[in-house]
């Protein structure tokens, strides 16, 4: 069954409407999306230094003596040698700008702390990229729906995945 005919004052006001919907869009939920989509990498990257503090933390638990050389970046990719008498105890950031002197036990107790509640925000951003992803869908059908646009037939639809 076909749309109604459409007046031309109502032409104007559909067509008015339609441009309101794709402004919505592309200014307040993609941008809302992109903002979610750099704060859930922002987030994993954190992770990521934690893990990788984790690892060094185990491999120095491995090695038997209380000294370390290592290369420390001073900026900008220059590096210097550093050693460390005793690095049975470093400092850890925990947050807001903070360092709290650790030992390695210690350490690993809270960056599996830290982690798992790192991940567990990850997994809301997450929901809230699926949430921002279906309102745009929604609006897109709505947009769909108010130009009178019909959906392919099922047989001539191809899968995209």
């Amino acid at each position: 069954m076909a749309p109604p005919a459409v007046s031309d004052d109502n032409s104007y006001s559909v067509d008015s409407k339609v441009l309101q919907y794709e402004k919505f869009i592309d200014e307040v939920l993609k941008k809302d999306l992109q903002r979610v989509v750099e704060q859930r990498d922002a987030v994993y990257e954190q992770i990521s230094h934690y893990l990788q503090l984790k690892n060094t933390l185990q491999a120095l638990q491995g090695a038997d003596s209380q000294s370390l050389k290592a290369d420390v970046d001073l900026g900008c990719n220059f590096y210097a040698q550093a050693k460390v008498e005793d690095s049975s105890k470093i400092f850890v950031l925990v947050g807001f700008g903070f360092f709290v002197e650790m030992d390695h036990a210690e350490a690993l107790r809270f960056i599996d702390k830290k982690t798992s509640q790192l991940t567990a925000f990850t997994d809301q951003l997450t929901h809230d990229c699926a949430t921002i992803k279906a309102n745009i869908r929604l609006v897109l059908e709505g947009l769909r729906e108010l130009q009178g646009l019909v959906d392919l037939p099922e047989r001539s639809r191809r899968e995209v995945f």
